[in-house]
């Protein structure tokens, strides 16, 4: 009798230490079942992971959504939701944060860290039925000086990886983890899950370009706005239209979202629709002089670079009214400038010339006001030299080194140079404009300098500034025509022929590149190959080239 009454202790005792506190088997609501899925919809992974935060957050292992484009959740309910955006990501850790449309029962996480020996709870629910296996901690290893990297004992099973490991209290310790040995598992800690989070620079992460789901909006107002501006230039329509919804939801009184969202609008020529955008951006935002200037500049800019003359609710007087309104409630330069461009564009170049200069009175002085003032005198044909003034104002208003801003400025006065017949003071500008521009000029720069060139009879330059037109934009026979000409004028003969080949493979039609060819292979001493590019161009219609025949023959 004594012996089955210890026996019964001994069972007892062992029933009391694997015991499942309640608060262990209610932590496990909080799991759930995530699947990613391909392209093509078929199952890629699929592992455990839990709710912890509010509005649908969660945490779960990084691996499984690497290349998915999709993914799902799917609850102790049996409750599916959708994986909307990813909230950030440790690829080291191979944990990450998301965010669902939906919210589950979120887990708290625990006041204080397990230290070695401490019994733990690797917390699991499958099927809709919690359940619990007690683990030990062996191991608590700092990282980051102060997130604990946890050893367990025991091996788990696959199907359990990514469930919360807990205290006795259902509070959360950390994400259970896969080992590389069999006589332990890990965890790490799910307070730095709390540091993994989205800034203004995410889309340009490589790791979080690995799945195809779409990044969470930043919660800071300045790196949100960042974001945004990042989207614009990386991200699909589609996709673009959610970020900036998503910006609005989250800072419904701030401009951006307003007028990202009347652009995409205007893009897709729905006026109206960004009209009633701009009229909602007015209402709601903070600053009602910054949102009736936004809606001034996108009518001027729609005006200016979309004309659209089926569509007339929109005019030059509408924007200026938006443009005053600005100015009224918030008289900044930066208001008075956009209804300076306004009125230019109403063909008032003398009132919008003295607006400019009046502007240029202001801490908003710079370059473009002297610019655009010299564009009132062009209009109103003022004296070239009277012009020339405002441009070296532009130039000298510029940071000083200048730098590729200026650059429009030196430009224009160099074109201005060249048709005053002042080549030498052209040519000055232009290599200043190239030097300005780093290599990046377009092919129209470099022809313009090489017709300049050759005015100064600068025939060495005037051959590698065509010659570089040519290589930029190679589809254009006029380039490759002139240069074949430029050769055979400097008796570069069998240059001029290749250069007049290149140009006839892309022009067959293109009868000075015949002649060209002819010359030169005439002075190369093959009269008889000469003639035959000469005839093809009088085939064409080339009235000079009988006479050049005549000569020749």
């Amino acid at each position: 009798m004594k012996k089955i009454i210890v026996l019964l202790c001994v069972a007892l005792s062992v029933m009391v230490a694997n015991a499942q506190p309640s608060a262990v088997k209610k932590a496990a609501n909080s799991v759930f079942t995530l699947t990613t899925f391909d392209k093509d919809g078929s199952i890629k992974a699929s592992s455990r992971g839990f709710f912890y935060g509010a509005d649908g957050e969660a945490v779960a292992p990084w691996t499984p959504f690497v290349g998915a484009a999709t993914a799902v959740v799917v609850d102790a309910n049996g409750k599916k939701y959708d994986v909307s955006t990813m909230m950030g990501v440790n690829e080291l850790y191979d944990v990450c944060r998301f965010r669902v449309g939906g919210k589950g029962v979120s887990m708290r996480p625990a006041t204080k860290a397990a230290k070695a020996g401490a019994k733990v709870w690797l917390a699991n629910n499958a099927g809709g039925k919690a359940a619990a296996s007690a683990m030990e901690v062996v191991k608590n290893e700092a990282f980051m000086q102060k997130y604990s990297y946890y050893i367990l004992s025991g091996k788990v099973a696959d199907n359990t990886l990514g469930c919360p490991v807990v205290d006795d209290s259902g509070a959360v310790l950390g994400l259970l983890q896969p080992s590389e040995t069999d006589g332990d598992s890990h965890a790490t800690d799910v307070a730095f899950l709390d540091t993994v989070a989205t800034t203004g620079l995410s889309l340009n992460n490589p790791v979080l370009r690995q799945t195809g789901i779409r990044v969470d909006m930043p919660k800071d107002k300045e790196q949100a706005a960042l974001f945004l501006v990042m989207a614009r230039e990386q991200s699909d329509s589609l996709r673009y239209v959610q970020y900036v919804e998503d910006f609005k939801r989250l800072f419904p009184t701030e401009l951006d979202g307003y007028t990202a969202l009347a652009q995409v609008k205007i893009n897709a020529h729905d006026y109206d629709g960004a009209m009633s955008e701009m009229r909602d951006a007015e209402k709601n935002v903070q600053d009602k002089a910054a949102a009736h200037s936004e809606w001034s500049r996108l009518m001027y800019q729609k005006l200016v670079f979309q004309p659209d003359s089926t569509f007339t609710k929109w005019t030059f007087d509408n924007a200026l009214e938006e443009a005053r309104k600005a100015y009224s409630i918030d008289p900044q330069p930066a208001y008075k400038h956009r209804e300076a461009q306004i009125v230019f564009s109403q063909q008032n170049y003398a009132e919008a010339y003295d607006m400019f200069m009046e502007l240029t009175k202001t801490k908003l002085r710079n370059g473009e006001l002297f610019y655009e003032a010299a564009q009132c005198k062009t209009q109103l044909k003022a004296p070239a030299q009277d012009i020339i003034v405002l441009l070296d104002s532009a130039v000298a208003a510029c940071q000083q080194p200048l730098t590729s801003l200026a650059a429009p400025y030196v430009l224009s006065r160099g074109h201005l140079y060249d048709e005053m017949g002042e080549y030498r003071k052209a040519l000055k500008d232009y290599l200043l404009y190239d030097s300005l521009m780093v290599g990046r000029a377009s092919d129209v720069f470099y022809y313009t300098r090489y017709q300049c060139e050759m005015k100064l009879k600068q025939y060495q330059q005037a051959l590698n500034d065509i010659a570089h037109a040519a290589i930029i934009n190679p589809s254009q026979p006029i380039y490759l025509a002139e240069l074949a000409s430029l050769q055979l004028r400097v008796n570069r003969f069998e240059d001029a022929v290749k250069a007049a080949d290149l140009c006839l493979n892309i022009a067959p039609e293109n009868t000075d590149s015949y002649i060209i060819k002819g010359l030169a292979l005439i002075q190369m001493k093959k009269k008889e190959e000469g003639l035959q590019a000469l005839n093809k161009a009088k085939e064409l219609g080339d009235s000079r080239a009988d006479a050049l025949i005549s000569i020749y023959k």
